[in-house]
């Protein structure tokens, strides 16, 4: 993407913006002429982040695992800045355990964000971006992958089954996508975890992935 108002008169929403991969994108976005609802946990990170960033983003706080938080952020997104065009779900969770002696309490924090948490964006926004498609109008959806959607690592058996779920879930999409309305794009891209914020959900976690965290 270079920053040359690319997307001038698209509006996005990035989720798990607060930190890593979605402030980054964020910041790409904005630069390249679109207008962005902010979407993340940490409200304080996120005024921040549009501060930074300047009046073309908006901040919205939400936990994407919370289905119904979701739809009222979607409503507040669409409210402030029009309807969405492109929605770039990226929000995650890596906690890493040994399978034997994981607590079932993260395997819900890693399903209920990486999985549920996209479905519900994805959902949330499908009839802004099948609008602007059946109007000729670009519309995109990214659901954020992981290199760990296709090879596994020591202790990471539940984030990394997460992330494949991610691939079948843009394939599945994109077909049902294309078929309701020409120009609909989804597609995934598949991320490493920079930035991720520091620390831990439990210390468990700490211990077996110092750099473990939630965007």
């Amino acid at each position: 993407m270079t920053d040359n108002n690319t997307l001038s008169g698209r509006v996005a929403v990035v989720t798990g913006a607060t930190s890593g991969i979605g402030a980054a994108t964020a910041r790409r976005l904005v630069a390249a002429g679109a207008s962005v609802a902010l979407l993340g946990r940490r409200e304080d990170r996120l005024k921040g982040l549009t501060t930074e960033i300047g009046p073309a983003a908006v901040p919205v706080a939400v936990d994407v695992a919370d289905q119904e938080a979701v739809y009222a952020a979607a409503a507040t997104a669409r409210s402030a800045l029009g309807r969405v065009d492109l929605v770039v779900a990226n929000a995650g969770v890596m906690l890493a355990a040994p399978f034997e002696s994981a607590q079932t309490v993260e395997w819900d924090q890693m399903i209920g964000t990486n999985l549920n948490g996209l479905l519900y964006t994805a959902r949330a926004f499908v009839d802004d971006l099948l609008a602007a498609a059946a109007d000729g109008r670009a519309a995109d959806l990214v659901l954020v992958g992981s290199i760990g959607g296709h090879q596994v690592f020591p202790n990471y058996a539940v984030y990394t089954a997460t992330k494949a779920a991610v691939a079948h879930l843009t394939r599945g999409c994109g077909w049902t996508s294309a078929r309701a309305a020409y120009g609909s794009k989804t597609s995934s891209r598949a991320s490493s975890a920079p930035n991720w914020e520091p620390g831990c959900s439990t210390p468990a976690s700490a211990r077996h992935s110092p750099g473990c965290g939630r965007p």
